[in-house]
């Protein structure tokens, strides 16, 4: 019998993007790496999981050969009815639909909308295809859901966003971590033996809600859980803030010489003294107090060269209307104690989905070129439109962002057709509802995915693509390091690539400059056009990705990259961080009257996005089959509410249905709701409303919602559960 030889590759699933190897034609029993029909997955070791795998990551091979899966194009007909098609067919059919949409509405009549879980090639040139084959500059990305707010703050202070601007290992040193708003123990499971050295010192400092899998981590003296008022967390994070400056706990010299703003931000902290901060937050002013002290501590400590303290956000404290100035805050407390761009101390973001900080950088966000430049800056212009070949004036200006872009669905005058890649938009974006009657409105719906996922299902045009491991290209994780993602397995033969797609398309419509299917020669020419903006690649091409050499950017021509960005200078003209006075907005305690509680949505450790794949794996459907909200036994009985009853959740947005899970680890003014699920169980039926003003982000962590218990169905109780699934 011969030997499988495996593929050494990336999982599909977060941005901790764990390496793993792939070995196609095996079907050996469940082992140690996992049993699936057609390939066999092993976790290898690599600085970010250190052969660890995630549930997920284990059984991602299960959807390679799944039944679901699409093999043909779908075109739906004049019944309505989804029905298998050619390539040569409904490919000619979209570009005469777009010519005639366009004709008819206008250019920015068709609008592009991307995911961070596509490869850098295939995001570089979705942007590139919106922009020179559909003349249109409606084009964003479901990372305006997930990476804005930090994105956006860390522009404003260090005048460029990494996620984490230094190696994920160095937090091995640290003895002091801040978590803020996120639950890494259940989206990144992996990621958690980072934080032992600060558990062992004491350090592990998490600030949630809830009583996490991540909170649970700071128990038996391993650190302190903060669990404010949801939205409370500016105000928190100002109350730090101001112990650090009224106990001289800040670090004067690292102030003077590489930052601008202290007095302006201490003048506004200084109104935030920790009792004030208690009767807004909950959180006692001890605590306050104690955790202020603790981070510097351990900042003093990584100054001097030993075990230091960071800093890290998540989408806790960024999903929100007010998540740009939030994650300010976080960013003014970590320049305050001297932490960002100095040996041994940090402050960073964990990105969220498998390419959201390459998906970001690249050309699909409404107001970005490649190389994370701005839509708006002329030498930006002039560079890319170089690239392309193309006269300037040929690449439209910016566009609307996501939330903007949805609401603009099916209106007239206003977007008539929308290309969707790499996202569910009727699960994931907010105010669920509105968005899929915006999608069912439109003259031409056209959706790759390979599942038929809840947008796909409301499609006229559906372009079976391929999966993670049937694939070339590269991917660019939470440290902003560049990772080869390689094919180990032959995709179905009707599936084709999105690079393949837009080429096509493309030659069609005539588009100028070039559109490949060869992922490695659309990677070199996103490494031209990104050279010399933020995010420079042009140092970077598949020889030196597969040499194995660790490729963080900016990896400029002739360098070997930048593992640890703001050591010397920071990106501002200047060389300055920038500390920006950031302030609550008005108290919005009337606005959860008459409905008292409010909503959080995020993620659970069995499932991923809008769940399309993960629903689609039986362990992990087997283990969270629904929605269940999460609530307080106190606020459960006074609601007559049990363990396992229906439950209906209600907004001024919509409604879901859900299991009540009664549990302690929750306040009582929170109720929590995963946003996997669809149906009359999805989450974002009960979101929306305001959004950021400098992001675009969505508020997803504070929607004031009733909850009530659902009585039974006169068709019974199996076909509710049958819903909820």
């Amino acid at each position: 019998m011969l030997t499988q030889v495996g593929t050494e590759t990336h999982c599909p699933y977060c941005a901790l993007q764990c390496a793993m190897t792939v070995t196609a034609g095996s079907r050996s029993v469940r082992g140690d790496t996992g049993r699936h029909d057609d390939a066999t997955i092993a976790g290898r070791d690599f600085p970010t999981n250190r052969g660890g795998l995630c549930r997920k990551g284990w059984s991602a091979a299960d959807l390679l050969r799944h039944p679901d899966r699409l093999t043909a194009p779908l075109l739906r007909g004049p019944d309505g009815v989804l029905r298998e098609s050619t390539w040569d067919t409904v490919l000619p059919l979209i570009s005469r639909r777009v010519r005639s949409i366009q004709a008819e509405h206008g250019q920015d009549a068709v609008a592009v909308f991307g995911g961070g879980g596509l490869t850098n090639e295939k995001a570089y040139t979705l942007g590139k295809f919106a922009r020179l084959a559909l003349h249109t500059s409606r084009i964003d990305y479901n990372g305006r859901f997930c990476m804005s707010s930090a994105a956006a703050a860390g522009n404003r202070a260090f005048g460029v966003d990494r996620g984490l601007p230094f190696p994920l290992a160095d937090l091995d040193d640290a003895s002091v971590v801040l978590l803020l708003g996120s639950n890494a123990a259940d989206t990144m499971p992996p990621f958690i033996q980072h934080l032992r050295g600060a558990q062992a010192a004491g350090g592990l400092i998490v600030v949630d809600p809830r009583r996490s899998a991540t909170a649970r981590l700071t128990g038996q003296g391993q650190g302190l859980h903060l669990q404010p008022t949801p939205g409370t967390d500016l105000a928190l994070l100002l109350g730090l803030a101001h112990v650090v400056v009224a106990e001289g706990l800040e670090d004067r010299a690292f102030l003077a010489s590489r930052t601008r703003g202290y007095g302006d931000v201490t003048r506004e902290v200084a109104r935030w003294w920790p009792e004030r901060v208690q009767a807004v937050t909950g959180v006692p002013a001890p605590l306050i107090r104690a955790t202020a002290r603790l981070l510097a501590r351990g900042a003093r400590s990584g100054t001097a060269g030993g075990p230091g303290a960071y800093i890290l956000t998540g989408r806790g404290i960024e999903q929100h209307a007010d998540g740009t100035d939030t994650t300010t805050a976080a960013i003014n407390l970590a320049l305050l104690l001297g932490l960002p761009g100095t040996a041994g101390n940090g402050y960073g973001t964990l990105t969220g989905q498998g390419n959201g900080q390459g998906g970001r950088e690249h050309g699909q966000k409404a107001d970005q070129l490649p190389g994370y430049r701005r839509i708006t800056d002329p030498v930006a212009r002039a560079h890319v439109a170089s690239v392309w070949g193309v006269p300037e004036d040929t690449i439209p200006g910016p566009g609307l962002p996501a939330v903007e872009l949805l609401a603009s669905l099916g209106r007239p005058d206003a977007t008539r057709c929308l290309f969707v890649h790499g996202a569910n938009v009727a699960v994931s974006a907010p105010d669920a509802s509105a968005v899929i009657a915006g999608l069912e409105s439109l003259d031409l719906l056209v959706v790759s995915d390979f599942f038929l996922s809840e947008t796909a299902a409301l499609a006229d045009i559906v372009l079976p693509v391929l999966q993670w491991a049937e694939e070339e290209g590269t991917v660019t994780n939470l440290e902003g390091r560049v990772l080869r993602r390689r094919a180990a397995v032959t995709p179905p033969a009707g599936a084709r690539s999105e690079l393949w797609i837009l080429q096509e398309l493309a030659r069609l419509l005539e588009a100028p400059s070039v559109f490949s299917e060869d992922p490695e020669t659309m990677f070199d020419e996103l490494a031209r056009a990104s050279a010399g903006g933020p995010a420079d690649y042009s140092g970077l091409d598949y020889a030196v990705l597969d040499g194995g050499s660790p490729a963080y950017w900016p990896y400029p021509t002739g360098s070997t990259g930048t593992p640890r960005l703001f050591l010397d200078t920071f990106a501002h003209s200047d060389g300055r961080a920038v500390l920006v006075p950031v302030t609550p907005r008005a108290d919005s305690a009337a606005a959860r009257i008459p409905a008292p509680l409010l909503l959080a949505t995020g993620r659970l450790l069995e499932h991923y996005q809008s769940g399309t794949q993960t629903r689609r794996v039986p362990e992990l459907l087997a283990a969270r089959p629904g929605p269940r909200l999460d609530l307080h036994p106190a606020t459960a009985q006074g609601l007559g509410i049990g363990q396992g009853d229906p439950v209906l959740v209600t907004s001024t947005h919509g409604e879901a249905q859900a299991t009540a899970h009664l549990t302690p680890d929750i306040r009582q003014d929170t109720v929590f709701l995963a946003f996997h699920f669809a149906g009359a169980g999805s989450a974002n039926l009960l979101t929306g409303g305001p959004t950021d003003p400098v992001s675009g982000m969505p508020e997803f962590k504070t929607t004031p919602v009733r909850v009530t218990r659902l009585l039974a169905r006169a068709q019974g109780d199996d076909q509710v559960q049958e819903v909820y699934a």
